[in-house]
């Protein structure tokens, strides 16, 4: 098992250290590339941290755009990697963004909703939740939902450098404890943080594990 994870990690690093790039932004789901390769979804509240973990994940500075303002990306962001290309990571509305039009957020969610039901392609979703705040009901809402639409999707903390160890360990195995009762999410959960690298490697195996399902 252990020689197993480590031929995955070596494969996964192998290839995000090649050619990792921006394909197109897609405000609806016509806009779409054609379901081809396998797809790994990236969700979370707004301001969780999805660009930067994307860039730190792809070894690019600015793969992805990052921004201080909570909602910025509003579309489906997608990126290939490989050449030729074996799998897309597809990077989506933030959600939960208090402030965000009312009629804007409907559009976000109606958006997020039919490719987390209706993408065939899709393999897992990765559902990043801030480890200084743990898991808050606007993503027990999203877990919810996935599990219902039967979506596979593993739980990701983010910067996790931003808090104690002990309080780290706490909200790791409160968020494990949680993910267990959900029928659709993965056991494993993986601790990260862009800014310091941690959890790279296994992030960076985990969606090649997801898209050789």
């Amino acid at each position: 098992m252990r020689a197993a994870a480590a031929e995955l990690e070596e494969e996964a690093c192998k290839l995000f250290a090649g050619p990792v790039s921006f394909l197109k932004s897609a405000p609806e789901l016509k806009f779409l590339p054609e379901p081809e390769v396998p797809e790994i979804a990236f969700a979370g509240r707004s301001n969780v941290g999805k660009s930067s973990l994307l860039n730190r994940l792809a070894n690019r500075a600015s793969l992805a755009r990052t921004s201080n303002t909570p909602g910025r990306t509003q579309e489906l962001n997608i990126f290939e990697v490989g050449d030729p290309v074996r799998l897309r990571l597809i990077d989506m509305p933030g959600y939960g963004f208090a402030k965000a039009p009312k009629d804007l957020s409907r559009r976000w969610r109606y958006l997020v909703n039919d490719y987390l039901r209706g993408r065939q392609v899709l393999k897992r979703t990765l559902l990043l939740v801030d480890s200084r705040h743990g898991l808050k009901d606007v993503d027990r809402e999203i877990m919810k939902m996935l599990d219902d639409a039967a979506v596979s999707y593993r739980l990701v903390l983010t910067k996790a450098d931003k808090v104690k160890a002990s309080d780290l360990a706490e909200v790791t195995a409160r968020t494990a404890e949680e993910a267990r009762n959900h029928p659709a999410a993965h056991p494993g959960i993986i601790v990260t943080s862009s800014e310091k690298g941690l959890g790279m490697d296994a992030l960076r195996a985990a969606v090649l594990e997801a898209a050789l399902l």
